[in-house]
């Protein structure tokens, strides 16, 4: 996986994941909090899911086959799915049904000092987590917000990253209150509360990534920044005179696909015509290098196909509209 999948941000993850869930778990064991069970399950499921990040990261570098001649690079953005689906079901759904069962059928909590000690040494352990996953974002995200660079990020890994680090900072701290109150006032529904709260935060999370995963796996065009860029590098003013249409895709969070109509004089040779054609892939490739699939098709400019632009009805699967920034 590239520096840009955030490898530093997902092994951090998992280090503390793996050591709070046995932390959790013995926890729980000794006071019966249901907090500390959904959290000890919350915290499991979080470990996988970094593991379910490092082995789509692993698999997304095998070499193009003949089967699949465009390479494995979405394997990131399957995986990323997979995570959403599992910090759903597993632990969003898990901490929904055992708060319920707790508030229908509470208990005091034993040995306090066991749920209270380790929380506290989870929420640092996960601060660290935190830190680590945005300091490996801010190298990445320049001068977008938070919430633009969750949107917008092609790579998957970082973001998923941190909105389970935010998640679990935020279920612990929703589990403290819910031990707290518990033990402050003697009743064991505040527990289930607390559980309740949990299970309801991881589903809204696993909601928000399922629908930005899938939208990386429909396939998204390249930033605005790239397209600028790339649209600069085709026109030579020379042979390629305008760009008629273009089209771009990312196959992975490194490789995009550019598809594009350029004009050329009516006059020019073929010759001159591949020539230009070579140079503008280079000039491409020199300003985004991420553009490893490349092409152009020339044609003689004509105000009538130029004027359909990106809402021409010859587009794959229908008219399309201008994407919305």
């Amino acid at each position: 996986m590239s520096a840009s999948g955030g490898t530093k941000a997902i092994v951090a993850a998992l280090a503390a994941n793996l050591a709070i869930a046995v932390a959790k778990f013995v926890a729980f064991l000794f006071s019966g909090s249901s907090s500390m069970l959904a959290e000890s399950v919350h915290s499991l499921a979080d470990s996988g899911n970094q593991g379910l990040l490092l082995l789509g990261g692993k698999k997304a570098q095998r070499e193009a086959t003949p089967q699949h001649p465009f390479g494995y690079g979405r394997e990131r953005y399957i995986y990323a799915f997979l995570v959403s689906i599992v910090l759903f079901s597993v632990g969003g759904m898990f901490a929904i049904y055992e708060g319920y069962e707790k508030i229908k059928h509470p208990h005091e909590i034993d040995h306090w000092y066991w749920p209270v000690g380790v929380l506290v040494f989870a929420i640092i352990a996960e601060t660290f987590s935190f830190r680590t996953a945005i300091n490996e974002s801010n190298a990445l995200r320049g001068k977008q917000s938070w919430k633009e660079f969750v949107r917008h990020a092609k790579a998957p890994e970082l973001p998923v990253v941190l909105l389970e680090d935010l998640g679990a900072l935020v279920g612990l701290i929703l589990a403290l209150g819910g031990v707290g109150l518990a033990l402050a006032t003697g009743d064991g529904v505040w527990d289930g509360i607390g559980t309740l709260c949990i299970g309801i935060l991881l589903i809204l999370i696993a909601i928000i990534l399922a629908a930005e995963t899938k939208s990386l796996l429909l396939g998204e065009a390249a930033g605005v920044e790239d397209v600028k860029k790339i649209e600069a590098a085709i026109v030579d003013g020379d042979t390629v005179t305008d760009i008629i249409h273009m089209r771009t895709l990312h196959l992975g969070p490194e490789e995009l696909l550019v598809a594009a109509k350029i004009a050329v004089q009516h006059d020019d040779t073929a010759t001159e015509i591949a020539t230009a054609i070579d140079a503008a892939e280079s000039r491409i490739r020199e300003a985004v290098p991420i553009a490893r699939v490349i092409y152009l098709e020339p044609d003689i400019y004509r105000e009538t196909e130029a004027a359909k632009g990106p809402d021409r009805e010859a587009a794959p699967g229908g008219p399309t509209k201008p994407a919305e920034h």
